[in-house]
């Protein structure tokens, strides 16, 4: 299975946006019981996500409970377990490995406070993670964060825990601002940079700039090509191009990524 570009969260609370997410073009549609539904519709919202689980939804479908520390995310959790169609489960306000013990299934654990970045490696080692992600408003609400560095410094630790366990790449936050395609471009295309592989949405009209942000473009997926290519034909493990570029496992490994993600993006 390809590695997801685009996330989409969508209120629980709101099932007649549940088939339009779907229809969005996001990799995986995130029904949100948490942050997004108010405490008197989170019952109603488990009761939907459920519902739309069962009656197979076309699309992959992660859901993320509620704090796993009250009985309110316990619950969730409890409902969602073995329930048709459901992709995955995203944990919010993962802080330490303790937690994640009353998960019975693989998950998504959300870091979003300081003690979460500070235990990063150990909670991304943990046998009920399938992956990491990064809560950066609330965290930057704590921290007092103003400065765009200090932000990317803790991104980076996430990226490499993720790695360091083995985990797929860490998919960016939300971009708050719905209407500013600019400014998601641009900083998808500086998450990139740091290692950081997709990214999820909080509107359908931010997919597709995602989309566009991760692609590879035409000049790169070429030069990877050319070195695919080439590889093929000399069946060495090393070797240099003709303009003088060496060619080792590494680079092999990444120009395939990039070509099977052009392709994939189309």
């Amino acid at each position: 299975m390809t590695i997801p570009v685009t996330w989409l969260y969508v209120p629980g609370d709101r099932p007649e946006r549940f088939a339009k997410a779907a229809a969005s073009g996001a990799d995986v549609v995130i029904i949100d019981l948490e942050d997004a539904v108010a405490p008197e519709r989170k019952d109603e919202a488990l009761a939907n996500a459920l519902a739309y689980l069962a009656g197979e939804p076309g699309a992959r479908v992660h859901v993320r409970v509620n704090d796993l520390a009250t009985a309110r995310g316990r619950a969730d959790l409890a409902a969602l377990a073995g329930a048709p169609g459901l992709a995955g489960i995203r944990v919010p306000k993962v802080e330490s490995v303790r937690v994640l013990d009353a998960a019975p299934m693989p998950v998504h654990a959300l870091l979003e406070s300081a003690a979460g970045i500070v235990n990063a490696a150990q909670i991304a080692a943990h046998p009920a993670v399938a992956g990491l992600a990064l809560g950066e408003q609330d965290l930057a609400a704590e921290l007092s964060i103003t400065d765009g560095r200090a932000v990317d410094h803790l991104r980076l630790q996430v990226v490499l825990a993720a790695a360091a366990a083995g985990l797929p790449p860490v998919a960016m936050s939300v971009y708050p601002n719905v209407r500013d395609d600019a400014g998601l471009l641009a900083s998808c295309t500086a998450g990139r940079a740091l290692g950081l592989f997709g990214r999820t949405a909080i509107h359908p009209r931010q997919v597709p700039v995602i989309r566009q942000a991760f692609r590879p473009t035409d000049e790169e997926a070429a030069r990877a090509l050319e070195i695919v290519q080439a590889a093929e034909e000399s069946g060495q493990a090393a070797f240099a191009l003709a303009d003088g570029r060496f060619v080792d496992a590494p680079v092999l490994a990444r120009a395939r990524r990039t070509v099977d993600l052009h392709r994939q993006l189309g």
